[in-house]
């Protein structure tokens, strides 16, 4: 049964400035979608281009059919915003120069973007545009939001794995916060996910994601054989309690999903909010157009664990049938008329009839074509002029007031009173429709991308542990986990190691913890920090460390390391789903490293695949494997807060080959092997010669979708 039946959580007096209600947010893969939400009741809509979406595989929309749902939208008083939030290489930023000048001449309401070079070239090209984060920049804590509001964007979409309390501290800074509240639930934390990339090239932070969690995958030792698939997400019970909170939207995820899915979703939040409760009727319909075995609010409540994983069933499937979406159909087949306006109409004896409509802001004005005469049979009445004002049934205003000026026995068409009804509300569609007329520039982009020449070569480590071989040494910098031991971290420092720390990329529940253990490792003279988050960098560069940017920032174009060295970062690693070819094709000053050896991390997951699969931390030491349908097994890394799925076989670029990247150094990420404390020598460290097992070179020639 959904969860919010019944369910009672009443609106208080501790609400949002100005007393706001929460916006209900809802998706549209395509324009079905869009008419399903708005008449459903939705506040805003968003959406994807035919480009740069991350749900690629949806109907999304061209630029005339963007145009036309920005359009219905804004008539409706329904705010619309365009994603823009994948990746972007630089050998496609034309097009995507003319996708954000489309989405400004659509006049979209907001942006939202994953990448920060995308938002670097919007700021440019229509500086009045606001810019929404994407949950796909995993933004998990108040100091990462904070990050992007220093940023200049205007609202941010936060991790669907926070909790109640996380959202709280979120929610001190002074900008817009967005919640998932219903919807699918990634395994992985949005935007650290390289899964469904390393196995097939269908990369998530591109929108291809083949959705390799929904797959058979069993944990050594456990019972189930869904390991990685969650149940999906449903807080919309605390609905209010998320207004008090101060959150400004509650997003339904559902792009892929079917208009009648995104009506029924829209409905239990626009009772949840209004009423204090979902009716037990909207309640089954949206459990049965879709669920995974039900629902869950895990995250939110901090009970994360074995409920939380579910699949979708036969009953599941069946119970969306034709008769349930008829019945959903039928509940949006009208037009919404939810615009009120008021009308005044006058009409003297030889002259021409005018009718004056206005809403909160416009007025529209129509004369007729003809003038009033002396009735000679049947007069005008106030009576038929009520009648024939209100039917404004396929249009979205709904008349209230009406005066009438009327002189006595005069006569007129009633078709001319239909007309001038006709003339005004197309006069107020056209008047709505367009609410920001953006200026926006012509931004000369070609300039931006010339070559970068290295200037030295350096080798560095990533390592799980402090127990490591005299040749780390050799290396330019040694990141070890900023959780280690301090004393084994300043042992480290003392014997000669170029030590550094690596901040986790999972920073759930902890940023006080890692503030202060930074001004710990900075008072014994480790002043360098390998940050994967914006909340990271922000933490650390605040505490005055050098700043190292990790993989975890997805880093990919010249316009994001142009963003980089702007916000204080000494140098970057690149991300692994970046070609060589367009690695030697990337602009900028900054210096920038890849992944050479290591088993990649798969996925960032909060809720411990082990523990949904009833295995205890105690019984799993750290040392549990998860093997796929094809027998490959996986490493899962745990470091007391988050899940680390590694793959199964390691990363190798030969020295030689990258010796030919424009790239300054590279890194040997040590996780998962026994033998680090017999390297030999880092500079000509050959994973070949130490193991026989099989290798990968990733991404870096075969590229993503």
């Amino acid at each position: 049964m959904f969860p919010c039946a019944r369910a009672r959580f009443l609106t208080t007096t501790k609400t949002r400035n100005k007393m706001e209600k929460i916006e209900i947010l809802a998706p549209a893969g395509g324009y079905d979608s869009v008419i399903a939400a708005v008449r459903s009741g939705a506040d805003a809509v968003y959406a994807g281009g035919k480009s740069f979406s991350a749900r690629a595989s949806a109907q999304n929309f061209d630029f005339e059919q963007l145009c036309s749902a920005v359009e219905y939208c804004h008539i409706h008083g329904v705010k619309f915003y365009l994603t823009i939030n994948t990746i972007v290489f630089d050998d496609e930023f034309k097009q995507l120069k003319q996708a954000i000048t489309e989405a400004a001449k659509a006049d979209v309401d907001a942006l939202i973007v994953q990448n920060m070079g995308v938002a670097r070239l919007a700021q440019r090209i229509a500086p009045d545009l606001a810019l929404h984060a994407s949950t796909q920049m995993s933004v998990h804590t108040a100091s990462g939001v904070k990050a992007l509001y220093e940023q200049g964007f205007k609202r941010v979409v936060l991790a669907r794995e926070m909790s109640r309390d996380e959202i709280k501290k979120a929610a001190e800074i002074p900008v817009e916060l967005e919640v998932f509240v219903h919807g699918a639930l990634c395994m992985c934390v949005s935007g650290q996910c390289y899964f469904s990339a390393m196995l097939g090239s269908r990369s998530g932070n591109r929108g291809a994601c083949a959705q390799t969690c929904r797959l058979p995958f069993t944990v050594s030792g456990g019972k189930g054989k869904y390991a990685l698939s969650l149940k999906d997400n449903s807080i919309i019970p605390y609905l209010n309690e998320l207004e008090e909170i101060g959150v400004a939207s509650a997003k339904i995820e559902g792009r892929m999903k079917r208009p009648e899915y995104v009506s029924a979703a829209v409905t239990a939040c626009r009772e949840q909010r209004d009423l204090g409760f979902v009716t037990d009727e909207t309640a089954e319909l949206l459990r049965a157009v879709f669920s995974r075995t039900g629902f869950t609010d895990g995250y939110y409540t901090g009970k994360i664990g074995r409920g939380m994983f579910g699949t979708r069933t036969k009953d599941d499937v069946v119970s969306a049938d034709e008769k349930l979406l008829s019945k959903i159909r039928a509940k949006y087949k009208n037009e919404a008329q939810n615009i009120a306006v008021t009308a005044e109409f006058t009409a003297h004896l030889g002259e021409r009839p005018v009718l004056k409509m206005t809403e909160e802001i416009h007025t529209a004005e129509s004369a007729a074509d003809v003038i009033c005469e002396q009735a000679k049979n049947v007069a005008l009445s106030a009576e038929k002029c009520f009648t024939q004002l209100k039917k404004t049934g396929s249009t979205a205003y709904s008349v209230g007031d009406i005066k009438l000026t009327l002189d006595d026995n005069i006569s007129l068409p009633v078709s001319a009173l239909n007309a001038m009804r006709r003339e005004c509300t197309d006069e107020l569609d056209r008047l709505r429709k367009t609410v920001h007329n953006y200026k926006i520039n012509d931004v000369d982009i070609n300039g931006d991308f010339a070559p970068y020449n290295k200037s030295e070569n350096f080798t560095r480590a990533s390592v799980r542990g402090t127990k490591i071989s005299p040749a780390f040494k050799d290396c330019e910098l040694v990141f070890v986990p900023l959780f280690s031991d301090i004393r084994e971290t300043q042992r480290l420092k003392n014997e000669g190691y170029n030590v550094a720390v690596e901040v986790p990329r999972g920073m759930f529940d902890r940023e006080k913890q890692i503030e202060a253990q930074l001004q710990r490792v900075k008072e014994i003279g480790v002043t360098d920090a390998l940050c994967h988050n914006i909340g990271a960098l922000h933490t650390a560069k605040n505490l005055g460390f050098t700043l190292h940017g990790g993989y975890g920032l997805n880093l990919v174009n010249t316009y994001d390391l142009l963003w980089a060295e702007e916000y204080g970062i000494k140098d970057v690693e690149l991300s692994f789903e970046l070609t060589f070819n367009r690695i030697n094709r990337l602009g900028g000053n900054i210096k920038r490293g890849i992944i050479t050896y290591g088993h990649l991390p798969l996925m960032l997951c909060r809720s411990c695949p082990v523990k949904g699969d009833g295995i205890s931390c105690k019984s799993c030491k750290n040392q549990s494997k998860m093997t796929d349908r094809k027998g490959k097994s996986f490493y899962l890394k745990c470091d007391g807060n988050c899940t680390e799925v590694l793959n199964c076989v390691p990363l190798y670029i030969a020295p030689q080959e990258f010796r030919t990247l424009s790239t300054n150094f590279n890194i040997l990420r040590f996780t998962v092997e026994n033998y680090v404390e017999n390297v030999e020598r880092i500079p000509d460290f050959n994973r070949i010669s130490m193991l026989n097992d099989k290798f990968t070179r990733g991404l870096y020639k075969r590229g993503v979708e």
